[in-house]
């Protein structure tokens, strides 16, 4: 008899087990096929909606808006009706906003090393003073704002980005990451020339 896993992770461990042995896929190839596509469920959007709100030029306007509108706060008290709607605006705009620095930061962080988003790129052994760069009156502008607007985006995506890379995991593992591990054992079998 086997025995149930226990922890905190037990709920997970279990779930992979079910969907492991109803699609036939090996555990391990699971988990690797779910990381690798949720990297790529994370690098097209934050690629296509950082080229699109370039071309569409929406990039600057829509993290003035997020800016703009979080910064104030409403002065009016709500009543018991629309108290849970009140709170819940309230909440979604405060996560916005922190996606928003989030976002400003990482565009800051990946900038600075690469030299993109018209930011300088970083000397080797060169130490970022990061209070300086961000608080540089109009530095979320051009390609930054693309960026911060990219960012933000694709963190919202998470909830669509974790279904679609359980959903498409078996099959992304039976037709790429289970024939490639094939082909890397295929010299190590015993009696193979």
């Amino acid at each position: 008899m086997a025995t149930q896993p226990k922890g905190r992770f037990a709920v997970y461990t279990n779930a992979l087990k079910n969907i492991s042995a109803r699609t036939g896929t090996p555990l391990p190839s699971l988990i690797l096929s779910f990381g690798i596509l949720h990297e790529l469920t994370a690098v097209v959007p934050l690629v296509g909606v950082f080229y699109a709100s370039r071309a569409l030029g929406v990039g600057e306007a829509i993290v003035n808006t997020v800016i703009k509108d979080t910064a104030v706060t409403s002065p009016s008290i709500p009543n018991d009706r629309t108290e849970g709607a009140h709170s819940l605006v309230l909440w979604g705009k405060q996560k916005v906003h922190g996606w928003v620095e989030e976002g400003d930061r990482w565009a800051a962080r990946v900038g600075r090393r690469y030299g993109i988003f018209g930011y300088e790129k970083r000397r080797p052994g060169e130490v970022d003073d990061w209070n300086d760069v961000l608080a540089a009156p109009g530095h979320i502008a051009g390609d930054v704002a693309n960026a911060v607007v990219a960012y933000g985006v694709t963190k919202a995506l998470i909830p669509l980005r974790i279904g679609a890379s359980l959903y498409f995991a078996p099959a992304f593992s039976r037709l790429v990451i289970e024939p490639v591990r094939r082909a890397a054992m295929r010299p190590f079998r015993k009696g193979e020339p």
